[in-house]
C-alpha cells in the first residue's frame, strides 16, 4: 500500500514537473509578451519576467519594444527643377502597441520599409536639388510625418528619419564644382578689392601728414635705403625725387619757342628769312606764356635740391629766351638784324644802284666823275 501511494506520489510530481516545464515563458525586459488562447487574443499584456500558459492551449508572441533602425534602399527620381538623383535614407522606429503590431498588420517591419520607400519618392518629386543638398532638416521632417500618419494605426511610431546621401550625376557634379569655383573667386576678389580700398584711404592719410611736414618724406627714405642695404647684397640705391623728374619733364623746350626766332630753312635761291618786324611780334606772343611757365615750374623744386642745380636750370631756360631768369637773353637780341631786299639786275645787265647815294659821294669827295644817268657825257 505504502508502495503504491508513493509510486502515486512520484508520477503526479514527474507530471506536475513537466506540465511547469511545458508552460513556463521568461519575457525580458526589452519585450512584451501577448497571448493567444485558442487563436483568441488575450487582453492582458505579459510583463517582462517569468510567465505560465496553458500548454497546447496557449501560444506567446513576444514582440520588443527596442528602436528598429532600417535601412531605405536608394530611390532614384527627378526634382522639381528636373534633376536626375539617387537618395538614400534611414528610419528609427519602434513599437509601441504590441497587440496591434501583431493583429492590424502581417509583417510591421516590411510594412514601415515600404511605406518610408514611396514616401521617400515622393519627397523627391517635390523638392528642388538645393533643398535635398542644403535643406535636409525641413525635407526630413516631412518625410517623418509621411510615414508617420499609417503607422500609428499599425503600434509604431516613428522616431526620426534622415536622408543619408544624395548621388548626383557626374556632368552635375561638374557643373556645381564650376559654380563653386567662380563663386570662391568673386568672394575672393571683393575681399581684395576691399583691401586695396583701405589700403589706399590709409595711404592718402600718410601722403596728407608727409605733405604737411617733409622731413618725414625724407625719414621714410632713409628707412627705405636702410631696410635694402640690410639684406647684404651689391645694390647700390640713389635716392631721387619725383618731383625733380617732373620739373625736368615741365622745362623742356617749348613748341612756341622756336616760333620767335622763325623756323630756319634751307639755303638756295628761294630761301628767303623772316622780316625782322614778324620776328619781333612772335617774340612778343611767345615771350609772356614761356615766362609765366618758368616762374610756374621754378615754384616746385623740393626742398632737398641744392641750390647750384637750380641756379643751372634756370639759366637753361634764360638761355632758351624766357624773360625774367638768371642768364636771360631777349628773343629779340639774338635774332640778326634782318637784311634789306636783295638788289635785282637791270635790263642792260648792270646793277642798278642808288643814284642820290653816289651823287653824295662825288660832291663830298670834290674830284671828277662820271654820271651815272643813262646817256651822261663827262664834265669839262
Amino acid at each position: 500500500m505504502i508502495e503504491e501511494l508513493v509510486t502515486a506520489a512520484a508520477a503526479t510530481a514527474s507530471a506536475g514537473a513537466l506540465y511547469l516545464l511545458a508552460a513556463a515563458r521568461v519575457v525580458k525586459q526589452y519585450e512584451r509578451g501577448v497571448a493567444f488562447r485558442l487563436g483568441r487574443l488575450l487582453p492582458e499584456v505579459r510583463r517582462p519576467g517569468f510567465t505560465l500558459v496553458v500548454p497546447m492551449v496557449d501560444r506567446l508572441h513576444k514582440v520588443s519594444l527596442q528602436i528598429i533602425t532600417l535601412p531605405i534602399p536608394a530611390q532614384e527620381g527627378i526634382t522639381r527643377d528636373n534633376v536626375t538623383v539617387r537618395v538614400d535614407a534611414v528610419v528609427y522606429f519602434k513599437v509601441v502597441s504590441p497587440s496591434d503590431a501583431l493583429v492590424r498588420v502581417e509583417d510591421y517591419r516590411f510594412a514601415v520599409s515600404q511605406m518610408a520607400q514611396t514616401s521617400l519618392r515622393s519627397i523627391i518629386g517635390k523638392s528642388e536639388l538645393d533643398d535635398l543638398l542644403s535643406n535636409r532638416e525641413k525635407l526630413n521632417q516631412g518625410l517623418e510625418l509621411m510615414i508617420d500618419n499609417p503607422a500609428v494605426e499599425w503600434g509604431v511610431t516613428i522616431d526620426r528619419v534622415e536622408i543619408k546621401d544624395v548621388s548626383l550625376p557626374e556632368t552635375m557634379k561638374r557643373s556645381m564644382a564650376r559654380q563653386a569655383e567662380a563663386d570662391r573667386e568673386r568672394r575672393a576678389r571683393v575681399i581684395n578689392a576691399d583691401a586695396e580700398l583701405q589700403a589706399s584711404k590709409k595711404l592718402a592719410g600718410a601722403a596728407q601728414v608727409m605733405s604737411e611736414q617733409p622731413a618725414a618724406l625724407q625719414l621714410r627714405l632713409l628707412q627705405t635705403v636702410v631696410a635694402v642695404a640690410a639684406e647684404k647684397n651689391s645694390t647700390l640705391v640713389l635716392p631721387f625725387p619725383v618731383e625733380l623728374l617732373r620739373f625736368l619733364e615741365r622745362a623742356a623746350p617749348l613748341p612756341g619757342a622756336q616760333v620767335a626766332g622763325g623756323s630756319p630753312e634751307p639755303s638756295g635761291q628761294g630761301a628767303t628769312p623772316a622780316p625782322a618786324g614778324e620776328a619781333g611780334k612772335a617774340g612778343e606772343a611767345v615771350g609772356p606764356e614761356a615766362a609765366a611757365q618758368a616762374r610756374e615750374l621754378s615754384g616746385e623744386f623740393p626742398p632737398g635740391v641744392p641750390e647750384d642745380v637750380v641756379r643751372r636750370l634756370l639759366e637753361g631756360l634764360g638761355e632758351k629766351g624766357v624773360p625774367g631768369l638768371v642768364g636771360e637773353r631777349a628773343v629779340s637780341e639774338g635774332e640778326p638784324e634782318a637784311p634789306g631786299p636783295l638788289a635785282e639786275p637791270d635790263q642792260n645787265g648792270g646793277v642798278e644802284a642808288d643814284r642820290g647815294r653816289g651823287a653824295d659821294a662825288d660832291a663830298g669827295d670834290g674830284g671828277p666823275g662820271e654820271s651815272s644817268g643813262e646817256g651822261g657825257a663827262p664834265r669839262g
